[in-house]
């Protein structure tokens, strides 16, 4: 019998978090102000974590809180309040990474599940025996592991053991996301996530006595990118994915934004509902592939999941943007009607593709804008301002509206 998994979604601030709800995550990651593997999100302070566990509880769905640097000592004294309130505020689990935090957590924080994060490396079922013998409830896969052994894992583990792979978002060029670069390079900590990314960056050599003079690492022009990673995209893998025995499908992304983490989980939550209800006559629909088309990205690859490396974008850094997120629909008042809330620039008479909280992207053409004095506007410029917009369908309210680029 199939298990079907859990769609994870991220979450860097509440209006991610809101996305991820509206659109059918099943849990969501997130990070308080200390301990969590990303810096570059606002995060969430105390009593921001509360309400988003009020939230999706509210909807049935659950919050992961990401305790998973490798810290120092003057670290560990903030730790034991840490993971009380985490408790308090009703988490669902913590995602670690050091043993002395999960003891820690067993202590202090007991009736909270523990995930052992990806940035433990585990990579087989001797360890994930271990670990869970240690008390884990999950195992977060080191990305380098493919299908083939994830099912040899599964039928070694308990099956009260659960295992989280991810599935969609940005690759570490180091095993695991244990990386040094950034720290010699910049000063800034991956490990405390910091990470400045300077596997991203353009590199060249030269010769130690023909100072300035460059030359490229490979015949693409006036450089190359040595260690930047293609970002992984598993939509259309699905059904492996569930046979390998996958217990959580993890969408990688804390300081994405909302359109991102809005997009993705709707394309991740339909494709799964699609292939449990339909079994072995399941064919990925078109559109869901599209809209991961739809969001800023690297060239896709599968990762590691079918035994080779994915390879690197040598000849460019940048990512792929096809679309922009211009607005959210705030209220819907009638048939025709909607007040928006502007993201990017866009002008009456555009076509604009709405991504609902249903989750199935359909055209609507811009008739008229006003500003929040009655003024009727040719565009919107501003960001964020509040519109009220005239169209040719009904725009449901928690919509994001997107425009192709030209």
């Amino acid at each position: 019998m199939i298990t079907k998994p859990e769609i994870l979604s991220p979450a860097g601030d509440m209006e991610c978090l809101n996305s991820a709800l509206n659109f059918g995550a099943d849990a969501v990651f997130l990070a308080g102000k200390m301990f969590g593997m990303r810096s570059a999100p606002q995060n969430f302070d105390n009593a921001q974590l509360k309400q988003a566990c009020e939230l999706a509880h509210k909807k049935g769905s659950k919050i992961y809180v990401a305790c998973n640097i490798l810290p120092h000592n003057n670290e560990l004294e903030y730790l034991p309040d840490f993971l009380s309130y985490a408790q308090e505020c009703g988490v669902d689990a913590l995602i670690i990474a050091d043993l002395g935090i999960m003891e820690a957590a067993k202590k202090y924080a007991p009736k909270v599940d523990l995930h052992i994060s990806t940035q433990a490396g585990v990579t087989n079922y001797a360890t994930a025996n271990v670990l869970y013998n240690m008390g884990a409830k999950r195992v977060v896969l080191a990305r380098e592991i493919p299908l083939d052994e994830i099912a040899q894992m599964r039928a070694k583990i308990p099956k009260e053991l659960e295992i989280e792979c991810f599935v969609h978002g940005a690759m570490c060029v180091s095993f695991s996301g244990r990386c040094l670069i950034s720290s010699y390079m910049t000063g800034r900590d991956a490990n405390h996530g910091d990470c400045a990314q300077p596997c991203r960056w353009k590199y060249h050599l030269f010769e130690e006595n023909r100072e300035g003079q460059f030359f490229p690492v490979e015949e693409t022009g006036d450089g190359t990118y040595l260690y930047n990673s293609r970002d992984m995209c598993m939509i259309e893998h699905i059904p492996e994915l569930v046979k390998a025995g996958v217990s959580s499908f993890k969408i990688e992304g804390r300081a994405k934004s909302a359109y991102y983490t809005a997009v993705t989980t709707n394309a991740y939550r339909h494709a799964l509902d699609d292939y449990i209800a339909e079994g072995d006559i399941y064919t990925l629909k078109p559109w869901i592939r599209e809209e991961l088309e739809k969001i800023s990205h690297r060239e896709y690859n599968t990762g590691f999941y079918f035994n080779h490396e994915p390879g690197q974008v040598t000849d460019n850094g940048g990512y792929i943007r096809k679309y922009d997120a211009v607005a959210v629909c705030e209220e819907c008042i009638d048939d025709t009607t909607a007040i928006i809330s502007q993201r990017n620039k866009f002008l009456v008479g555009d076509t604009l593709d709405v991504l609902p909280p249903s989750g199935i992207p359909f055209n609507i053409k811009c008739i008229s804008l006003q500003n929040e004095m009655g003024e009727y506007v040719q565009s919107a410029p501003h960001p964020t301002q509040r519109l009220t917009m005239k169209c040719d369908a009904t725009v449901p309210q928690g919509s994001v509206i997107r425009k192709k680029r030209i």
